[in-house]
């Protein structure tokens, strides 16, 4: 068979001129073993001319096709496209009959079987080019229809679709028809599920996860359902369009490639966010945050849909924009501005400053595998920073208006971003479209750089602008706390635009001991704070009175210490000094994360990283002293896990392993004893044996990753070899499986033993990605790439690999940040 072709633009917009889909009545049948599945497909569309095209299948058996009753030849299928040709004006009915493998890469069907208890589920991603594994269609997104879908399961499943689905007997199942929605967006979720249900505003809403799992999702099931529905109310409140599906059900999937997809009525979430372990307030903020992000997909990406794939982000920026946004207001959480802030816009600012980096809304997205790769921090980190400042700009009135605007244009239809910004323009006075091309159709990240002047009585600040987009910006003004000397005290905060409409006025009072441009964190662009200012944050972080504040200077210095301005040792010394007295868990999270990942890990030479590793046990030593009142469990949590992570001696981890708790708490639950045992294994203070009791003791999907984890970090060389073979030649090996032996396996602290592996990296990965598709070719770049081998020689090699051995597109991006992140800290360590 043929390669896989994937679609261009091109194609796409010429199959769309020329075809209306109508309807499909979709038949799959989960009853004929573990390899594969039946899949029956009837398409009624029109064409409106006479001509050639096609349709998308990836079956593994192609067993009839019909094409008006008329049978066509089978062997025509051309990788995964079936020609249709001599199609004539007029109606038609597409019958296709063929066989599907299941996946074990989180596309397509996904089939899993849970080794707690052996019961078996499937779910459907049918993301980009993905449909076609499950059934055959006209795959692109402005081709939508009515999906009608009938499915045949074992007995004692449950199976949920995007309708409201009805068990008619003998195991079949039919879903309620959609209304007008994108192949992508098609969905089945089919299981022994564990379901709580209710009903909110007349409508059906469910929550479901495997058997194996149902004592912590009903623990958590009234927070996931009350902030679920405070969400829904919160948009109804927003938008003039109603909710536009006939029910809103939430599957926790297991082996899930994303946080979650907005399939209409049928979210599918990865299981982690049912939580078996402890886990911090700041996680229950952020899976708050999914259900608020993926809810608001159902008007921003399935109500309304992107034309083509060059607008991803009108889906993604808007849904995390929306996402934080939401659970502001509508929920108990009071962080996610500061969590959005430390985490995903440090995420945006790293991947605008690649090469590979493109606008919020390219212009050249050619085909589905150049659009596969821009699923990334601009499209939505960056897309929903341009977003906030907008709104900034522009007031949430006059937003809020061209938004309803826009989906009573485009509803159940298909848009692209002339399209929103002429619906934000029908709402204001002020040039969106000029705005949209300064923030919409750039590439990088702007740099603000403070300058104060001072004289007797008033001061000065004028703010520098490296880059090109205008900027509206709350400047905070802070004074030393007389009292103790190291609290800092609000003077004011006034906005002020970049660059400026007149020179600055000058403003009353002494010279500030801090000045914070970008205060609120309103808009996007790397900040540098004045020499003054700076002396003042080293000195006096913890003392600023806002965690959002405090986000931004501590992200001006991850910004520093990547720009080679601030040595990583002193971000270590300013982490060290501050830390112990911060309570923002995000903020926490945040800084250790770039501490232990980039400073100590890659930043620092390898003779200087058993300080920094000294330095980091030491800091959460201080938070677990600090927390022993039991007041901050999450801050508590956080420090325990970073200890066990930095340890460099194995001595007191085994103790708490051994006794199966941290002195003064917590209890070690299933994450913590494998995260001890995973440090342990690094370290060679642990051994299959014990590893093997770990497994017998939690058998559970998340025991099993803990156990490849633990096995590919053995300092051993017949450990190494095994998980070599387990990742690279192993094609049945799970996408989680596989990541989870890739985060074991390579480690700075063996990097002699694995240096031999560095070479054989780029040689495999290619072959890999190759064979096993998109998802493996991203966890291959990403999750097994050996990020701590920080050396000109391995940059050279991977650079080579880039030139001459010709990646597939997914794996070539991944490569490509990596290697760009490598010689970023090749820098950081020469400066």
């Amino acid at each position: 068979m043929a390669c896989m072709s994937v679609l261009t633009r091109d194609e796409a917009q010429n199959r769309a001129q020329l075809l209306d889909v109508h309807r499909y009545t979709v038949e799959l049948d989960l009853t004929t073993g573990d390899e594969t599945f039946g899949s029956r497909t009837l398409i009624r569309f029109t064409a409106r001319t006479d001509a050639d095209t096609f349709v998308e299948v990836k079956p593994h058996e192609l067993r009839s096709v019909t094409l008006d009753g008329e049978p066509l030849d089978t062997g025509s299928l051309d990788g995964n496209r079936l020609p249709l040709k001599n199609l004539t004006e007029g109606e038609h009915e597409l019958r296709v009959d063929a066989v599907m493998r299941y996946s074990r890469t989180g596309e397509g069907m996904h089939r899993f079987t849970d080794p707690t208890d052996g019961e078996t589920y499937v779910y459907t991603q049918m993301f980009l080019d993905d449909v076609q594994r499950v059934f055959a269609a006209f795959d692109q997104p402005d081709l939508k229809a009515v999906f009608e879908l009938t499915v045949k399961a074992p007995e004692h499943w449950t199976v949920l679709a995007n309708g409201i689905t009805e068990h008619t007997g003998d195991g079949l199942w039919r879903a309620a028809a959609t209304p007008r929605i994108s192949t992508y967006l098609v969905a089945v979720a089919a299981g022994p599920w564990h379901s709580v249900r209710t009903e909110h505003r007349g409508l059906p809403f469910g929550i479901h996860c495997r058997r194996s799992l149902a004592p912590h999702l009903d623990a958590d099931a009234e927070e996931i359902l009350g902030i679920t529905r405070a969400c829904f109310d919160r948009y109804h409140e927003k938008f003039t369009e109603p909710y536009p599906f006939d029910s809103y059900d939430q599957a926790f999937v297991p082996e899930f490639n994303a946080g979650a997809m907005e399939n209409p009525g049928l979210v599918t979430f990865r299981d982690e966010f049912v939580y078996r372990s402890a886990v911090t307030d700041t996680e229950r903020q952020t899976r708050a945050m999914v259900i608020a992000h993926e809810m608001a997909h159902m008007w921003f990406g399935d109500l309304v849909t992107l034309k083509w794939w060059d607008d991803i982000w009108l889906n993604e920026s808007f849904a995390e924009y929306m996402g934080y946004r939401t659970t502001a207001e509508a929920t108990r959480f009071t962080g996610p501005w500061t969590e959005f802030g430390v985490t995903r816009k440090a995420w945006g600012y790293d991947a605008d400053q690649r090469p590979t980096t493109h606008p919020v809304a390219p212009e050249a997205v050619h085909d589905t595998a150049s659009a596969l790769l821009n699923f990334d921090g601009i499209s939505y980190a960056k897309g929903a920073s341009a977003l906030r400042q907008l709104v900034t700009w522009l007031g949430e009135e006059d937003f809020l208006a061209g938004i309803n605007t826009h989906f009573a244009r485009h509803r159940f239809g298909n848009a692209t971003l002339a399209d929103f910004i002429d619906s934000l323009a029908s709402a204001t006075d002020r040039d969106v479209h000029a705005w949209a091309d300064a923030w919409l159709r750039t590439t990088g990240v702007d740099t603000l750089t403070a300058a104060v002047d001072a004289v007797p009585g008033r001061w000065t600040l004028a703010l520098d602008r490296d880059g090109s987009r205008p900027h509206r910006v709350t400047v905070g003004v802070y004074d030393r706390d007389l009292g103790d000397g190291r609290t800092l005290v609000l003077r004011e905060r006034y906005e002020t635009d970049v660059p400026p409409a007149a020179e600055p006025e000058p403003r009353p009072g002494t010279r500030p001991a801090l000045v914070v441009p970008n205060d609120l964190d309103l808009t996007y662009a790397k900040v540098r704070l004045d020499e003054t200012s700076l002396e003042t944050a080293l000195r006096g972080l913890s003392g600023i009175p806002d965690a959002l504040t405090r986000a931004v200077v501590w992200n001006s210095l991850r910004d520093m210490v990547r720009d080679g301005e601030l040595a990583p040792s002193d971000y270590l010394a300013t982490a060290s000094a501050h830390l112990p007295e911060e309570t923002d868990l995000a903020l926490v999270q945040g800084v250790l994360a770039f501490a232990a990942g980039h400073i100590a890990d890659r930043y620092l030479e390898p003779k200087e990283r058993p300080t920094a590793l000294s330095a980091l046990t030491s800091l959460c030593r201080d938070v677990i002293r600090r927390t022993e009142d039991g007041d901050h469990p999450g801050l508590r949590l956080i420090a325990v896990r970073h200890f066990i992570s930095a340890a460099a001696h194995p001595d007191t981890i085994a103790a708490w392993l051994a006794e199966g708790t941290v002195p003064g708490g917590p209890e070690l639950d299933p994450e913590l004893r494998w995260r001890i045992l995973a440090r342990l294994a690094v370290l060679g203070a642990t051994d299959e044996a014990a590893i093997a009791a770990e497994l017998e003791r939690d058998p559970s999907a998340t025991g099993q990753e803990g156990a490849a984890r633990c096995r590919a970090a053995l300092p051993d060389e017949d450990a190494k070899a095994r998980a070599w073979e387990t990742m690279f030649h192993s094609d049945e090996v799970s996408n989680y499986q596989f990541t989870a032996t890739a985060q074991g396996f390579w480690q700075p602290e063996q990097a002699d033993l694995v240096r031999p592996y560095v070479a054989r990296y780029y040689q495999d990965a290619v072959k890999l990605a190759a064979r096993r598709g998109p998802a493996i070719a991203v966890a291959t770049g990403r999750w097994a790439f050996p990020v701590h081998e920080v050396d000109p020689d391995h940059l050279e090699l991977g650079e080579r690999c880039l030139r001459e051995h010709d990646p597939v597109p997914a794996l070539r991006r991944t490569l490509a940040d990596q290697l760009d992140d490598l010689a970023r800290a090749l820098r950081v360590r020469q400066a």
